[in-house]
């Protein structure tokens, strides 16, 4: 199946559950097989994470209550696959330590992503970490590319705020 894993990333970001994640995909990927006459253009990609985005928003409208509770920390990192994952140990420096420093790192970014607000939160994951373009989220999230722009700087200022906290002997 074409684009499982950006889907799945994408609906986990969003919804912030494993299990319900994995049932947008689903009914993500029905929709898409339903409404596929539909689909006109070269990338499928943009397409279907946009049904994506859509079910996953319509989840968390008819689960708002849920959808507002923000994970504890700890919580926040249960069940989310680290990117990359795979290249960790083919970098240059592979010795045990600094595999960890870079594991740790990187749950750190997930956890600081976590707390940030729905919007800025969609724009980051489908930037750095699906390496869409601007034009490809601004069609995916039905948004002007100035707006996508904006939103990714907002959120990239959010985030190093959320990782200066999170620092060890950080104030705040």
């Amino acid at each position: 199946m074409p684009h499982l894993h950006a889907a799945y990333n994408l609906a986990r970001w969003l919804v912030r559950s494993d299990q319900d994640a994995q049932d947008i995909v689903q009914e993500a990927y029905l929709r898409a097989f339903k409404f596929f006459d539909s689909f006109k253009g070269d990338d499928a990609r943009p397409w279907l994470l946009t049904i994506v985005r859509n079910t996953s928003y319509s989840h968390l409208e008819k689960n708002r209550a849920h959808a507002t509770q923000l994970l504890p920390l700890d919580d926040a990192l249960d069940g989310i696959p680290l990117e990359g994952s795979a290249t960790l140990l083919n970098q240059a420096d592979n010795n045990p330590e600094a595999i960890l420093a870079r594991m740790d790192e990187q749950r750190f970014f997930h956890a600081a992503l976590e707390q940030l607000p729905l919007e800025f939160r969609e724009a980051l994951v489908l930037r750095e970490l699906e390496n869409l373009s601007y034009k490809e989220i601004s069609v995916i999230a039905g948004i002007p590319i100035g707006t996508v722009m904006s939103r990714l700087a907002r959120a990239r200022k959010l985030l190093l705020e959320c990782l200066t906290r999170m620092q060890p002997g950080a104030i705040g």
